[in-house]
């Protein structure tokens, strides 16, 4: 089960592709928006398995957790709440977490004061982002460590998956963000500064220092995924689940999607790191 956003999403869509592509049509079955919504679950029948997604951005409680309408102005979490999320994500043979992109529309993030969304509470209050990122993951950490069975769930956290949205951080003074854009970046002699928060990345990493009981495998994607600028989906996209018009793809400034990825495309590079630990792990025990 893939749980977080639609970077997650994005990446379970990946895995969903290159497992469906060895089994007979009529031995499987994809449903979308069950569990209220919130789940995507194919079904390869013959082996009884699921490759499944879970909408939750924040992976803790958010007045954005609607898998459907969830494009809100004012994005508020509720940041030690996470029980009404992870009652689905147990019992599963591999999780895969992630939560990043919906951290970076305010530099400050909104977080419940007191009550729950479920009883119409809205006061909040403003935490500088990189505070508020480690107390969620703090919430997740510890309910991963009570709740999971090391011996028979193996959980992975992915790392920041990078925007291409600022072209003269690669050189393309002039151009419209990753519109266009047909080659990784190569030859760098300067930092590359994408815009990446890297604050995060290391906020996830002292966090996964903290697990007591349950090992969880950080797959570190970000610094790879950077040099792929050509690889989003940039005007070749949905909006509002409908492709472009000819007339929104011309105008690559306001449509131009950089942060979702092609598929085939680097998704299928990073579930090439999760299938890689998986098959060592199953090796390793087999021979023990």
């Amino acid at each position: 089960m893939f749980v977080g956003d639609s970077l997650n999403r994005n990446q379970w869509e990946s895995m969903v592709c290159l497992v469906q592509s060895v089994i007979p049509k009529g031995h499987k079955t994809l449903t979308k928006f069950v569990n209220n919504g919130s789940s995507n679950v194919f079904y390869a029948h013959d082996y009884n398995a699921t490759v499944e997604f879970y909408w939750a951005p924040f992976l803790v409680e958010s007045n954005s957790d609607n898998p459907k309408v969830h494009s809100v102005p004012d994005r508020v979490i509720q940041w030690h709440s996470i029980a009404k999320h992870a009652k689905n994500w147990v019992s599963v043979d591999y999780l895969v977490f992630n939560t990043y992109i919906w951290w970076l529309s305010a530099l400050d993030m909104k977080v419940l004061k007191k009550g729950s969304f479920d009883e119409g509470a809205t006061e909040y209050e403003e935490v500088d982002r990189p505070v508020a990122y480690s107390e969620v993951l703090k919430t997740w950490a510890k309910w991963v460590d009570r709740n999971i069975d090391p011996n028979s769930t193996t959980v992975f956290f992915m790392g920041m998956s990078p925007n291409h949205i600022t072209p003269e951080a690669w050189g393309n003074e002039g151009g419209i963000k990753c519109a266009m854009e047909t080659q990784p970046i190569a030859n760098r002699s300067a930092t590359l500064d994408v815009g990446t928060d890297w604050r995060l990345y290391a906020g996830a990493q002292d966090v996964l220092k903290t697990f007591r009981r349950v090992p969880v495998h950080f797959v570190d994607i970000t610094a790879l995924s950077e040099l792929r600028k050509d690889a989003h989906t940039s005007v070749h996209t949905l909006r509002q689940g409908k492709l472009l018009t000819p007339e929104q793809q011309a105008n690559p400034k306001t449509y131009a999607d950089c942060i979702h990825w092609c598929l085939p495309g680097l998704p299928d590079t990073w579930n090439q790191f999760l299938y890689a630990r998986i098959v060592s792990s199953a090796s390793t025990q087999r021979q023990e």
